[in-house]
């Protein structure tokens, strides 16, 4: 009687519980396996130096880690909540950010201490200590880079009457329109 042999397309990930190796966008390199973890962490506004009243409620960080060695690829989402003052009505407003997160990391030491600085300035790789890798800097800016210049509570947003500052959002109202110039001659 022959065996049949299964092949799966890809390795079947064993996923830890996250708290095991992240905790507030810091990942536990003793924590975290060779090969590919699933990571999530929760971190409040203040932890990435975010004012609260702007960003209430938790950062939260969904990411694909892939290890081999100390050479750490992480891929995924921040996804936060954020309040602003609509430009064009004032009204306070709530917007959801899911911005994307990508990061590579090696330890620190393997070359020259020129170079690392070179390539984290240039944002294209961090370097750890072998313990941790903090991703909190990476998140804030992610997250700040994706602000709107201008917030609008919806796109089709009238804005105030320039007359008497009503709510143009409200529908028509009593301001009388405004009496038009005539050049003199």
């Amino acid at each position: 009687m022959a065996e049949k042999a299964v092949l799966l397309s890809e390795p079947v990930p064993v996923l830890l519980p996250p708290e095991a190796h992240m905790s507030g966008l810091i990942i536990d390199l003793a924590a975290l396996a060779q090969g590919h973890s699933r990571l999530e962490a929760r971190a409040p506004a203040a932890a990435l130096d975010l004012p609260s009243e702007v960003w209430p409620g938790e950062i939260v960080a969904v990411l694909d880690a892939e290890r081999s060695g100390d050479r750490i690829t992480l891929q995924g989402r921040v996804h936060a909540q954020a309040r602003f003052d609509c430009v064009r009505c004032l009204r306070s407003f709530e917007q959801p950010f899911d911005v994307e997160l990508c990061v590579f990391a090696d330890r620190a030491g393997r070359t020259n201490r020129g170079e690392e600085v070179l390539l984290e300035r240039d944002h294209e790789m961090r370097f750890h200590d072998g313990r941790q890798l903090d991703l909190r800097e990476e998140a804030r800016e992610a997250l700040l880079l994706d602000l709107p210049m201008a917030a609008h509570c919806s796109e089709d947003c009238q804005g105030l009457c320039p007359r008497c500052g009503a709510d143009l959002n409200e529908g028509p109202h009593d301001c009388p329109a405004p009496a038009l110039k005539r050049r003199s001659e």
